[in-house]
């Protein structure tokens, strides 16, 4: 299982918010370049960045830190939030970007996203699925749409996805456990998925239950950021990983 540490941004900053709410914001860095240094030098090669103020603004914004970050480092980026036209997925690749989040645009652009899945294949393009009792939330997390979770994603997976990020809103930044009986039920559900947790990942042992449960990755942001789980832990993780 791969350990992808978040980094989100809001005025070139990195913070958190809890349960996607933009009142509770908390700045932990200034400079997300050197807390990305301090994740590779920990062995970490994937990185999850967003870009909160895109999400909010419904166009990529922070392209210029996710360039600083790519050249300065070698970490695969995953880069998420407010990508809504082909200019914005060409801005964010041409910045580095390996691979994008499609959110928003899967549920209110469904043949846009499917466009970028036929031209940039399912290794680059992953499906954010992130959810509010069961149903899919959009637009930063500020709508919740009229989508349940597993059959959307279902759909996806048979128009060619195969990555998929799915976060329980509830849980996100709560450190109060991932969110283990869902992703469970959509491993069940759709065997081939490789799915990435996000949201709620508390303490290192929760890494191993989402390892043993067949989570493909695990998104991990304010258990970092809090000191609930330190940076060796995730090296000592990353090299008992086969």
């Amino acid at each position: 299982m791969r350990i992808i540490p978040a980094i989100d941004l809001i005025d070139g900053k990195c913070v958190r918010l809890s349960k996607g709410d933009y009142a509770t914001v908390k700045i932990y860095s200034k400079d997300p370049l050197e807390m990305a240094k301090a994740f590779e030098a920990h062995g970490v090669t994937q990185l999850h960045l967003v870009d909160l103020d895109g999400a909010k603004s419904a166009h990529i914004v922070n392209h210029k830190i996710l360039e600083r970050i790519a050249s300065k480092t070698q970490l695969k980026i995953d880069f998420g939030g407010g990508l809504k036209t082909d200019q914005d997925l060409k801005i964010a690749f041409d910045s580095g970007a390996s691979q994008i989040t499609g959110g928003s645009i899967a549920i209110k652009s469904p043949k846009t996203f499917l466009n970028w899945i036929a031209t940039y294949g399912s290794d680059k393009i992953i499906l954010g699925a992130d959810a509010l009792e069961g149903k899919i939330a959009i637009s930063g997390w500020l709508e919740t749409s009229n989508k349940d979770l597993i059959p959307f994603v279902q759909d996806y997976l048979k128009k060619g996805i195969s990555y998929v990020i799915c976060t329980d809103i509830s849980k996100d930044g709560m450190l109060e456990g991932p969110s283990v009986s869902l992703y469970q039920k959509m491993l069940a559900s759709m065997p081939s998925i490789k799915l990435i947790a996000s949201g709620g990942v508390a303490q290192y042992h929760d890494l191993s239950i989402l390892a043993a449960i067949g989570c493909e990755g695990v998104i991990v942001g304010k258990a970092i950021y809090e000191n609930r789980i330190s940076l060796k832990q995730l090296e000592q993780f990353i090299l008992n990983t086969p």
